[in-house]
């Protein structure tokens, strides 16, 4: 087994904590210190199962590419008719399982046209019949989490089908970890959400956009309680531009911690970083802020 010295970029690491998944932490510094893949099993006293679970978590977080030929390529979507439905109810029976469990999930009989899309799943999206009905357990959990007391149409489902393809998302072992990430996400949004004390709603779009972003980066809770902190102390309350391009400035400067910020501070005080316990910017920070207010 090679164990050459290895070197982990600061993104990833970040990335691999957020995961809490000892396997997938494993198999990343076996594989980038470039061991065969194919040994993982055997080397790290893993099951395949395991070993796949773990692949799939890195390939969701982006911490691990391959050319595969299983991806899915966009066309032209098929128009599939009445005749091929009532085909496919009569001589493929994995289909006849998909549509009474779907009918099952969703608690009502679908009618023709939604037959087609659950056709269009296995057929154009090549789909696995187990991976449709975790797919249409997910849509059903992440409609309950926003506050739906109804279940998803089939088009929203059909929606998020797509992504999942696009995403080569066709075993059990890529669906569970990439609903691992989501709901982790999740969890995390949710904590992000009462640091901001926004209560009683969701994110709105563009909301989430800067919150993802912020996760994205890498940034612990603590180094946003900060930077939310300082954008009160300056601005009166929440101001999502001038927070972001406060956060988006200590990620530039590898800050994503409150010790890294505060190192920071202590090595440019009096430069470009925030300085001192009272919420004071650098003039260059400043400008840079006030910058955005300006224009937003």
């Amino acid at each position: 087994m090679n164990t050459a010295d290895l070197h982990i970029e600061q993104n990833a690491l970040h990335r691999l904590l957020s995961a809490a998944n000892p396997d997938s932490a494993l198999l990343y510094l076996y594989l980038h210190s470039g061991n065969d893949p194919q040994a993982a099993c055997s080397q790290l006293h893993m099951s395949q199962s395991r070993v796949s679970c773990a692949l799939a978590v890195l390939r969701q977080l982006g911490l691990w590419q391959e050319q595969e030929s299983r991806s899915f390529t966009p066309g032209e979507r098929p128009a599939y008719s009445e005749q091929d439905v009532l085909q496919a109810m009569d001589a493929d029976r994995d289909f006849q399982a998909l549509y009474g469990e779907i009918q099952r999930l969703l608690g009502r009989t679908l009618n023709t046209e939604e037959m087609k899309i659950i056709l269009g799943f296995v057929r154009y999206l090549g789909l696995p019949v187990d991976v449709v009905c975790v797919l249409v357990g997910y849509c059903k959990e992440r409609a309950r989490q926003k506050g739906s007391l109804r279940n998803p149409s089939l088009r929203t489902i059909e929606k998020e089908a797509y992504r999942w393809a696009e995403l080569s998302i066709d075993t059990m072992e890529e669906a569970a970890a990439f609903i691992q990430n989501q709901n982790m996400r999740n969890s995390r949004l949710g904590k992000l959400k009462d640091l901001l004390q926004i209560r009683g709603r969701a994110f709105t779009p563009s909301e989430e956009k800067y919150a993802l972003a912020w996760l994205d980066m890498g940034f612990e809770q603590e180094a946003i309680a900060l930077a939310y902190d300082r954008t009160c102390l300056n601005t009166g309350g929440l101001n999502w531009a001038y927070m972001h391009k406060i956060l988006t400035r200590w990620h530039q400067a590898n800050c994503l911690t409150v010790e890294q910020v505060k190192q920071a501070q202590r090595a440019y005080q009096g430069k470009d970083v925030p300085k001192g316990a009272s919420g004071k910017l650098g003039e260059a920070e400043l400008a840079a802020i006030e910058k955005v207010l300006r224009e937003g």
